[in-house]
């Protein structure tokens, strides 16, 4: 997708038809959820350093996530064979979508800003010796050659049982997404009754 002419079509308000998003392990997931809120997460590639470093904290706190009434999914634009590899100690769903289709669907975008904007580079740093000394010890895998590239922006949506988007972040740069705590407070927020805008 070029960055010269970004698509951003959702937002708060949005409506989606329902589907089933088929993870690399486990059963096929509802989206919406008819139980749950749904954060929906784009990512990068698989063993991405940046990736690897957000995940963590969600790893941290999947429990109180859970208990939040929120299912998290993940979504990168690799190969299930590729994720496999990376992802077998994440205790939440991942999505392949090596084509980028959901990425096309719901407007998130590839651009240079991603490694560019000065603001990335402290976490790059940081996940890429997070992720060298995992390597070393053998707690990881090195990554993998990126299938889609290396420069694609996150975003995260947060998605209501009938469909309806409720909040919606397109970051602008690698490292620029939802963190645990505003995932959490958006969806109290939105139980509240409040509207909220990303």
């Amino acid at each position: 997708m070029s960055s010269s002419t970004p698509r951003r079509p959702l937002r708060p308000g949005s409506l989606l038809g329902p589907r089933e998003l088929t993870p690399v392990s486990g059963p096929p997931l509802p989206v919406p959820d008819p139980d749950r809120l749904v954060h929906l997460q784009f990512r990068r590639f698989a063993g991405c350093p940046v990736c690897n470093l957000h995940l963590r904290s969600f790893v941290r706190r999947h429990a109180e996530i859970g208990a939040a009434g929120i299912q998290e999914v993940v979504v990168f634009h690799s190969r299930a064979e590729e994720l496999r590899e990376h992802m077998a100690d994440l205790p939440f769903a991942v999505v392949a979508d090596p084509d980028k289709r959901l990425y096309a669907e719901f407007g998130v975008e590839s651009a240079p800003r991603a490694l560019l904007d000065p603001r990335v580079w402290g976490p790059i740093v940081r996940a890429v010796l997070r992720s060298s000394w995992a390597i070393l010890r053998g707690r990881e895998r090195a990554p993998s050659r990126p299938h889609g590239g290396r420069l694609g922006l996150p975003a995260d949506f947060l998605i209501a049982a009938d469909g309806s988007v409720l909040a919606v972040k397109y970051g602008e740069h690698a490292y620029d997404q939802w963190e645990v705590e505003e995932l959490l407070e958006l969806a109290g927020t939105l139980r509240g009754g409040d509207a909220a805008r990303a």
